[in-house]
């Protein structure tokens, strides 16, 4: 079957003329050193004396090149000298056959790019006399043979009379062979200038690299371009403000060989990989540039891997698996965060392609359930920007109806414009077709309803995981060398091969830049105009304080606050500790020590008591109780600090990070256990002493346990008050009324009152006949009442009645210091329950000044400590940040730094964009 040879011309690849496009070769000719230098540096040295003798001469002469792409994929090249119009096929066709015979002398003369000049001119003339032979063998069945155009002056050639004897089909057969060997043989040449050229380049990027020769090289275009779509990445778009810079997305079916090609085009092996199973779980954004050592990066880590070692790519494959399972949620089989990753080395052509996970037709066990339309959300997220370039990835060793991805990239560019098909397994699609034809159709695009801008195939290896990159191209190469499929002319050489793949893509993405990069650049200058109108409109005595700046301005804050802590007077706190643990202790010291106690029938009794459930007390409870108000009391004031701090220059705004900054530090903050033991033996000390030394001191001690007694005193009233009910003034002013058991309580009151002011040193509970007699007399006057409730009227009347007695002896007490220095001796005053309260007294200020002691020297300065390591913590995390500072005025600071930072790189690349046409 013959090709459609009227829509296809020969051409040189863009990388022959790359030199003279990118490169100021006046410059470069001055700056490349001697001759004998390059000779230790490079192999083939004839050659490439015969390369710098071509280029200068074209310097010389004033020849330019310039390379345009079209042809069945919709690539051309074009070469043009000064003055004269392009070359093309059919130009090249329709000259003369002296002129050509001469200008195949003349390039002859100019190197290895001139002779590849002529197989090109000889190329496009075979192609000439094929068509026609197989026009003229098509128009007239089975009349005597007509003569056959004269063949080119080629040696190879059979002689004129054994072409004369063929038939018009052995003619055609000829000439198709003649023109295989010489697409082949141009093939090959072509191979060997671009490694001499790879080498050269190579030398002139490390000369960079040293300052010898300053020029901006490519690697720096594309990596401009880079950053932008890194910010874009993490810009989420407001004002209907869409990415739509071309980049190029590479889909296809799960296993189709997507990572394969990509790593051709890469020239390494830097994916992992898995037999069948889904290896691609996240978006890889790959930036390839040309750069003097084959590297890799990610954008976010200097590390940098030597793609020219195993180990290296190696830990590079499993950072890459890392950073995939790291970005799939919890319960997700795949994630839409995209990894970010540089290739740089020789001869690789820069562009910026996408691997985006394969589309599957089928859940299987182990993934998550919208696994399928995940896959699909993804993929129509990346295609549905009108800019970028769809490389369709075909697995050829299977049935093409099996295909899924061909109607997804059908969905999104139906008519084809920017999509590039790639069918990959030729070589296992060869072998188990019985049609070839079929190969033909699909790389024609018939058999797909799918439309491209150019077809391709490609075989990307044996299928070994241990396969090297250089393998699989001298594979590659000699797979199609020996191919029906080329030699029956079913395909054509500039379709196959991955190097031919990616100059191909190449040029397409830098069109599609070229001719969308000042539109959208526009865009976001729109975009800008609107966000800074907002602010103006909104905001307009304040500053433009993004999230991070905002972070670090709160942060400042925050660690003033925590500064201030470490202001606060001995006094203040020993002031706040001893009141909030006599408030946490006092209840269990009036009622399990000094009531019990008090009760007692003589003072050594009393001074038994007490010591043994002081003792007790000590041992248990009062150091962990100790520790507690003191950890209450740091978080009370630290809170109390950060509260006032609030003023005029206070911003709402930080309100919320502020209190996660405080809870997450008194969370982490643990109180040092260590001081317990100390603290316990300082407590048991200070309530062992019972040597009141002064006047003043007994005075405080008596005013302590008045203060004490009637704060209690006035607890048990309201208790009474509430058990009885309102008295008479109260009924009359408020006009209410006792309840039935209010009324009980009332008339039980009555009664015991009566008991105790018969018995005014009555003990603290009832006796069984007590208790019988109050309920009879409450019978007599119509009362019915439970022993229950008169025991429980009692102990609140008892407990009245002890407490205003013991404030009338603690009057009396006011003028028994003298007796106390006597020990009591012939004094029937005895004062032992002032030296208690004296000792609980003492025992409060001795465990606030140790407990103040610990907290200004240790603890707070661990909470700062907590306070920085939170702050830093915070910091780190992009989504707390996100959501303890949040509002529109955050997210359009936000949202103008990103698109000002957009806007800016867009220019400069722009800038440096026309600078390099």
């Amino acid at each position: 079957m013959l090709p459609d040879l009227s829509e296809y011309n020969w051409v040189i690849p863009d990388f022959v003329w790359e030199l003279s496009e990118h490169i100021d070769l006046e410059k470069l000719a001055k700056a490349l050193p001697e001759m004998e230098e390059i000779a230790k540096l490079l192999p083939d040295l004839d050659k490439i004396g015969e390369n710098f003798s071509f280029l200068k001469s074209i310097l010389s002469s004033g020849l330019s090149l310039g390379s345009e792409v079209k042809g069945a994929s919709g690539l051309h090249l074009l070469l043009e000298t000064s003055g004269e119009p392009p070359l093309n096929a059919t130009d090249a066709a329709a000259a003369a056959a002296a002129a050509q015979d001469s200008s195949d002398k003349q390039y002859k003369k100019q190197g290895l790019l001139g002779e590849l000049i002529v197989i090109q001119q000889q190329i496009q003339r075979h192609e000439e006399e094929v068509r026609q032979a197989a026009a003229a063998n098509s128009a007239r069945p089975p009349p005597p043979p007509e003569p056959a155009p004269s063949p080119p002056p080629n040696p190879s050639l059979s002689p004129p009379q054994q072409k004369r004897k063929s038939s018009d089909k052995e003619r055609l057969d000829q000439l198709q062979e003649e023109l295989l060997r010489t697409q082949l043989k141009y093939q090959r040449m072509l191979e060997r200038l671009e490694k001499e050229n790879k080498e050269l380049r190579k030398v002139v990027l490390q000369k960079d690299d040293k300052g010898i020769h300053q020029r901006k090289v490519k690697k720096s275009l594309i990596d401009m371009y880079s950053e932008v779509l890194d910010i874009l990445s993490d810009y989420d778009s407001n004002y209907n403000t869409q990415d739509h810079l071309p980049r190029v997305v590479v889909v296809g079916d799960q296993s189709a060989g997507k990572t394969s090609v990509l790593e051709m085009i890469a020239q390494a092996r830097i994916f992992p990989r898995g037999s069948g199973e889904m290896m691609t779980r996240s978006p890889v954004k790959v930036t390839l540039s040309e750069g003097p050592h084959h590297v890799a990066m990610f954008k976010d880590s200097g590390r940098e891997f030597d793609l020219s070692k195993e180990d290296d790519l190696a830990a590079l494959r499993r950072e890459i698996e890392l950073r995939m399972r790291k970005s799939v949620k919890e319960g997700q089989t795949v994630s839409p965060e995209t990894i970010s990753l540089s290739v740089k080395g020789p001869g690789i052509q820069r562009m910026v392609l996408v691997d985006l996970p394969g589309v599957i037709s089928t859940v299987t066990a182990g993934m998550a359930a919208d696994t399928k339309e995940t896959i699909f959300s993804i993929s129509k997220a990346y295609m549905q920007n009108p800019n970028a370039i769809i490389l369709c990835i075909q697995d050829g060793s299977v049935d093409a109806e099996r295909s899924i991805v061909t109607d997804l990239v059908s969905q999104m560019d139906p008519q084809g414009k920017r999509t590039i098909f790639v069918l990959t397994k030729v070589d296992l699609a060869e072998k188990n077709l019985a049609s070839p034809s079929r190969i033909q159709q699909i790389v024609e695009g018939k058999l797909f309803p799918m439309k491209a801008l150019g077809y391709f195939a490609v075989v990307t290896g044996k299928g070994s995981s241990g396969e090297s990159i250089d393998s699989i191209k001298d594979y590659e190469e000699e797979f199609f060398q020996n191919s029906r499929l080329l030699r029956d002319g079913m395909l054509k050489a500039h379709q196959v091969t991955t190097k031919n793949l990616s100059l191909a893509v190449s040029d397409c993405f830098w069109k599609m830049v070229r001719e969308s990069v000042e539109q959208q650049a526009d865009v976001f200058k729109a975009s800008r105009f609107n966000l800074e109108t907002e602010w103006k409109n909104n905001y307009p005595r304040l500053r433009e304080l993004d999230r991070n700046e905002l972070f670090e301005k709160a942060k400042n804050e925050i660690l003033d606050e925590v500064i201030s802590l470490s202001q606060v007077t001995p006094k203040h706190w020993e002031a706040i500790l001893q009141k909030k643990l006599w408030e946490r202790v006092s209840t269990h010291v009036i009622e399990n020590i000094y009531l019990p106690a008090a009760q007692t029938m003589n003072s050594g009794t009393f001074n038994t008591t007490v010591d043994i459930k002081l003792k007790q007390w000590t041992d248990k409870q009062l150091p962990h109780k100790a520790l507690e108000v003191a950890w209450e009391t740091l978080q009370e004031e630290f809170a109390r600090f950060m509260a006032e701090y609030k003023g005029k220059d206070q911003d709402d705004i930080f309100d919320k990070l502020k209190e996660a900054v405080k809870d997450e530090s008194i969370k982490r903050h643990k109180w040092n256990e260590r001081a317990m033991d100390s603290l316990r033996v300082i407590q048991h000390n200070a309530l062992e002493d019972r040597s009141i030394t002064d006047k003043p001191q007994w005075d405080a001690a008596i005013q302590f346990m008045e203060e004490t007694l009637q704060a209690r005193l006035n607890d048990t009233e309201s208790v009474i008050g509430d058990m009885v009910g309102p008295d008479w003034k109260q009924r009359w002013m408020n006009w209410t009324n006792r309840t039935p058991e209010q009324h009980i309580r009332n008339e039980t009151k009555t009664e015991l009152e009566r008991l105790l002011k018969l018995h005014e040193d009555h003990t603290a509970y009832l006796a069984n006949d007590e208790v019988t007699t109050v309920r009879k007399n409450l019978e007599g006057r119509g009362v019915e009442v439970d022993p229950v409730l008169i025991k429980d009227t009692w102990h609140q009347l008892y407990r009245r009645h002890f407490l205003q007695k013991a404030l009338s002896h603690c009057n009396l007490c006011k003028r028994g210091f003298y007796y106390y220095q006597r020990h009591f001796v012939d004094s029937e005053l005895e004062c032992n329950d002032v030296v208690l309260f004296w000792r609980i007294q003492r025992m409060l200020g001795i465990t606030a000044n140790t407990l103040r002691q610990q907290l200004t020297n240790t603890e707070v300065r661990r909470l700062e400590k907590n306070v920085k390591e939170v702050l830093e913590d915070f910091g780190e995390d992009t989504e707390k940040k996100t959501h303890l500072i949040t509002g529109r005025r955050v997210q359009l600071a936000e949202d103008l730094k990103k698109v000002r930072e957009i806007q800016e790189k867009l220019e400069a690349f722009i800038e440096a964009l026309h600078k390099e046409k």
